[in-house]
């Protein structure tokens, strides 16, 4: 049984301080017994030679120091796992919340877990297909990826992760396929979104959802992500399935990390984040990939809005210094009505080689890709030439291009939140676009493929 301790020394806000400790160590659970029974939870943040200081998970009214007592149960934060998961909603600590029953776990997990050993890994290789034409397209996903999204303030970020999550799968094998959906510091009304959204399709069937309100202590927005990489591990190499694990929002995350570090009074790094942010992104983000020997695999899609819309703020900046490119959603195609308003030439997926071709994709797919980005570029610049000289001052084929841009935008792009694309239909909007221009101009393509796909349009 559990020592217990009448040592409460100081209370402020969500920390407690225990005297004459023994034995504890750091991350360790405790349970606080109030004088009329009720029984509080809290977690080991630093302990001192004999004390220990602890966060409460709840309010911390009415905590009498002579009253109540502190026992620490000897164990981390675990989560029970099970297949049964698959379909459930459960908040930020793993209790379900559907009113459906409590699982039955099959074994329980220390939801800190390690990152994957590099030796142990292979390398990721196999197209994922989100049936959005400018990641699959352009930037594309492939399986055992990490690929973030950088949003920012007021995009619909939200739209495409659910789009994402329900949208998402490996084509060609016949292998299972799951969707972990973390949502950390969202508010009511956005929780209500994704669970609806995922029930109108069907798609909470193959969906293990957590979600971790705005009124949640900070405690547990730290705890939900690994909840979720915990059960998607559990899936991916003890039940061979190929798990697409989506976070949002990795802001609100480091939020948190930046409030508990201020309240062990350590000394802040850049913007007021603790020094060790990188590393303790890394230890979430490096838990995805493929394993040597194991069917499954994690694919991560972590979704942060940038403060201010800066992408050289800390959360951005270390996250793409850890992940394999990025998925940037422009304010700017918002503001037009494209949807998504992904902004393809600044994002990249580092792996998209790797996941494209011919037996993967389509063999034309690589120089179509190249193809689409430079003339998207030239269009571009072509359009701020419009804007400065005017358009008169344009020749016929930088008009041709400046066209091309704005088509490119209205077709390729955007797509609605519903619409669900195959490979297929990605390419055949690519060559129409593409059947814009003179052929002399498609210098990135092989003839073979011109002789095949182009049509001149009139």
């Amino acid at each position: 049984m559990p020592k217990e301790y009448r040592t409460i020394q100081e209370v402020a806000g969500p920390l407690m301080m225990v005297r004459n400790v023994e034995n504890v160590t750091y991350d360790e659970l405790g349970e606080i017994e109030l004088a009329n029974g009720e029984v509080r939870r809290c977690k080991v943040l630093e302990v001192n030679g004999s004390n220990a200081l602890v966060q409460l998970f709840e309010d911390s009214t009415g905590i009498n120091l002579s009253n109540s007592k502190v026992r620490f149960l000897g164990r981390s934060m675990e989560l029970g796992v099970s297949p049964d998961m698959l379909g459930r909603v459960f908040d930020g600590l793993g209790n379900p919340i559907d009113g459906g029953p409590d699982i039955l776990p099959e074994e329980r997990r220390d939801i800190n877990g390690v990152a994957m050993n590099p030796a142990a890994r292979n390398y990721p290789s196999e197209f994922i297909q989100t049936g959005i034409s400018a990641i699959d397209g352009l930037n594309t996903l492939v399986r055992g990826q990490k690929l973030p999204i950088f949003s920012a303030s007021g995009l619909p970020h939200a739209n495409l992760a659910a789009q994402i999550a329900k949208q998402a799968k490996v084509i060609g094998t016949d292998e299972p396929f799951a969707v972990v959906f973390a949502a950390v510091g969202i508010t009511f009304e956005e929780s209500n979104f994704f669970i609806n959204s995922f029930k109108e399709t069907g798609a909470i069937d193959r969906t293990v959802l957590f979600i971790n309100l705005a009124n949640d202590p900070a405690v547990e927005r730290i705890a939900t992500p690994r909840m979720a990489l915990t059960a998607a591990e559990y899936l991916a190499f003890e039940k061979g399935m190929h798990v697409l694990v989506i976070i949002t929002d990795i802001t609100n995350y480091a939020d948190a990390l930046r409030e508990v570090s201020a309240a062990r009074k350590e000394v802040p790094g850049r913007r007021g984040y603790p020094g060790y942010m990188y590393t303790d992104l890394a230890t979430m983000y490096e838990r995805a990939g493929r394993q040597r020997g194991k069917d499954g695999s994690i694919t991560m899609i972590p979704i942060l809005t940038m403060p201010e819309d800066d992408k050289t703020h800390p959360i951005p900046d270390l996250t793409g210094y850890i992940t394999e490119g990025q998925i940037i959603l422009s304010r700017d195609l918002y503001r037009k009505g494209i949807t998504p308003p992904i902004d393809v030439l600044p994002s990249l997926s580092r792996l998209k080689d790797k996941g494209i071709g011919e037996g993967k994709t389509r063999a034309d797919h690589s120089n179509v890709m190249n193809q689409l980005f430079s003339a998207y570029a030239r269009g571009k610049e072509a359009k701020e030439l419009m804007t400065i000289l005017g358009e008169a001052a344009l020749s016929d084929i930088d008009l041709i291009y400046a066209k091309f841009a704005d088509e490119f935008e209205k077709e390729y792009v955007s797509q609605g939140y519903d619409a669900n694309r195959s490979i297929e239909e990605t390419m055949d909007i690519g060559w129409k676009l593409l059947s814009m221009l003179p052929k002399s101009e498609l210098k990135r393509i092989d003839d073979k493929f011109l002789e095949k796909y182009y049509k001149q349009q009139d």
